[in-house]
C-alpha cells in the first residue's frame, strides 16, 4: 500500500510539471524534404517531431521493418545465417529495440524533453508507470510495438520510409550538402540530412572519413556479460529472493590499480544474454529483457574503460579497429558461437567443462572457450579484480559458477563526428545525431539529441 501511494504521489507530480513547448519560427524555406538516416532513438524522435510539425521527413533505414527484423533475429539466434544489414544492431528501432529498454538518464534537461520522450512512448504503447518509476524500462517486447506505432504515425503525417536501404555516399559542394546516394542506386537531393546511424555503422564511418568529414577518436569500454541467478540479486538488494518488488537491479563501479574504471553496464534483471553480431566473422554480445523481467537470470556487462592510448593508430577509426579485432577473436574462439566460461575457470584460464549452480539464459548458440584468449591481459586482470571487489558488495557476485560471455564491445560509439553549436558537421546541412555520432548514451539521451536537432531545424527553416 505504501508503494502504491508513493507511486500515485509521483504520478500526480509528473502531471503537474510544465509541458514541453516548441514553436517553429524558421523563415528560410527548405528546397527539399529533410532526410533522416537511421531509425534508432535519435532518428526516430527527430523524424517524429519533424512529421508532427509538417516537415514530411524521408527516413532511410538500412534494416527491415520491426516485424521482419524480429523474424530475422530469431532465425539467427536459432542457428540461421547472420543478415549483416538487419540484425540486433541494424533495423527499425535501432539497437535499443533488442535491449532492456531502459529509459533512465543522467542528463539534465530544463526544457522538459525527458518528459516529452516518456509521454511519447506512453502515447504509442508503453505502460504509464514509466512516467513515475525512478528507473523506467519498457522491455524489448513492448518496444517493438511502440516502434511500429511511431512509424505508422509518421506515415500518416506524410513521412516516407525506405527500409532495407543504406546510405552509401554524400555529395557536397562549397562545403554544403547537395545530395545523398543509396544502396538501391537512387540519388536524393536534400539540404538537410540528419545522420542518426547508430554506433555499429562502421561502413558509414569509413565512408564519412574518406569524404573528409571531421571525426575523432573517442574512449569507450570493453568487457564481458556476467550472469547470476536473479534471486541472488533480489536477496542482496531486498533481503528476500522473490520478485514481489520486481526483479532487482544493481550498479557497480571499481577503479583498478592501473587506474582503469571498471563498471556494470546495461544491467538486465530477469533477462538474457544475446548474440548481437552485425559483421561476418565477428561476434559481440549484449543483454536483453522483456517487460516482465521474469527470466531466471540477471545479467549485465562488466566492462573496462579503454582510451585512444590503447588504440594502434591515430586514425579517427582506430577505436573501430580495436573493437573489430576483439570481436574477430571471440568469433574464432567460439567457432561462430558465443564463447562462455565460468568465473572460476576464467581466473585459472581453463576451459569450462560443465555448468555449476547457474545455467545460462542465452539467445543464440554458445560454446565453452577461454576468454583470456580473447581479451588482452590488462582487461582480463581488471575484470578479475573488479569481480572480487563486487563480491564484497553483493553476496555471491564473485561465485565461481557465475557465467561469463564474450565479447561486450558495443558499449558506446568509438568515434565522434564533430559538429558545431548549430549541430552541423564540417559539411553544412549534415547533422550528426545520437549515440553513433558520439553525443548520447542510451535510448532517452539519444532521443533527446534527435529532438534538439529538430528544434534547430524548426527555428531556422520552414517545410519545403
Amino acid at each position: 500500500p505504501y508503494r502504491r501511494q508513493r507511486q500515485m504521489c509521483i504520478r500526480d507530480r509528473c502531471k503537474s510539471e510544465p509541458k514541453y513547448q516548441f514553436k517553429c519560427q524558421g523563415e528560410t524555406v527548405l528546397k527539399h524534404r529533410p532526410v533522416v538516416v537511421g531509425f534508432g532513438p535519435a532518428g526516430m524522435f527527430c523524424a517524429y517531431m519533424l512529421a508532427k510539425y509538417g516537415y514530411k521527413p524521408l527516413i532511410i533505414e538500412r534494416g527491415s521493418r520491426v516485424e521482419e527484423r524480429t523474424k530475422k533475429v530469431q532465425d539467427f539466434w536459432n542457428g540461421g545465417r547472420l543478415d549483416t544489414e538487419c540484425n540486433v544492431q541494424f533495423g527499425e528501432g535501432g539497437a535499443g529495440t533488442f535491449s532492456d529498454g531502459k529509459l533512465n538518464t543522467g542528463i539534465k534537461d530544463k526544457q522538459n524533453r525527458i518528459n516529452l520522450v516518456l509521454e511519447t512512448f506512453v502515447k504509442f504503447g508503453a505502460p504509464e508507470n514509466i512516467l513515475y518509476d525512478s528507473k523506467p524500462h519498457i522491455g524489448t517486447d513492448i518496444l517493438c510495438t511502440i516502434v511500429k506505432n511511431m512509424r505508422t504515425y509518421i506515415e500518416q503525417k506524410d513521412g516516407t520510409f525506405l527500409f532495407d536501404t543504406a546510405l552509401t555516399s554524400i555529395e557536397h559542394k562549397d562545403n554544403t550538402i547537395q545530395r545523398i546516394k543509396l544502396s538501391d542506386g537512387s540519388v536524393i537531393d536534400t539540404d538537410i540530412c540528419i545522420l542518426a546511424v547508430g554506433h555499429s555503422a562502421r561502413d558509414t564511418f569509413e565512408m564519412l572519413n574518406k569524404a573528409g568529414i571531421s571525426m575523432q577518436q573517442k574512449p569507450f569500454a570493453v568487457g564481458v556479460r556476467v550472469e547470476h541467478k536473479q534471486k541472488t540479486i533480489n536477496k542482496s538488494q531486498y533481503g528476500f529472493e522473490d520478485n514481489r518488488l520486481g526483479a532487482a537491479n544493481y550498479k557497480l563501479t571499481y577503479k583498478g590499480t592501473d587506474n582503469r574504471g571498471v563498471y556494470s553496464f546495461c544491467m538486465c534483471p530477469g533477462g538474457y544474454v544475446v548474440n548481437s553480431s552485425s559483421e561476418n566473422n565477428c561476434l559481440v554480445v549484449n543483454g536483453m529483457s522483456y517487460n516482465s523481467r521474469l527470466g531466471e537470470n540477471a545479467n549485465s556487462a562488466i566492462v573496462v574503460t579503454v582510451t585512444p592510448a590503447d588504440y594502434e593508430s591515430d586514425s579517427p577509426l582506430a577505436g573501430v579497429y580495436f573493437q573489430r579485432k576483439l570481436e574477430q577473436k571471440a568469433f574464432e574462439a567460439g567457432k561462430g558461437k558465443i564463447p562462455v566460461q565460468k568465473l572460476g575457470d576464467f581466473r585459472k584460464s581453463s576451459i569450462t567443462q560443465s555448468f555449476g549452480s547457474i545455467k545460462p539464459s542465452i539467445k543464440g548458440e554458445f560454446t565453452f572457450a577461454d576468454i583470456n584468449k580473447i581479451l588482452p591481459p590488462y582487461l582480463c586482470d581488471s575484470i578479475k579484480d573488479a569481480m572480487k571487489h563486487f563480491g564484497t558488495i553483493i553476496e555471491d557476485f564473485n561465485n565461481d559458477d557465475v557465467i561469463l560471455s564474450a565479447v561486450e564491445s558495443r558499449t558506446s560509439s568509438p568515434v565522434r563526428i564533430i559538429r558545431d553549436d548549430s549541430f552541423q558537421s564540417s559539411i553544412k546541412g549534415l547533422y550528426p545525431a545520437g549515440e553513433g555520432a558520439g553525443y548520447a548514451g542510451g535510448i532517452t539521451s539519444a532521443a533527446i539529441d534527435g529532438i534538439k536537432i529538430f528544434e534547430y531545424v524548426g527555428k531556422n527553416f520552414k517545410p519545403y
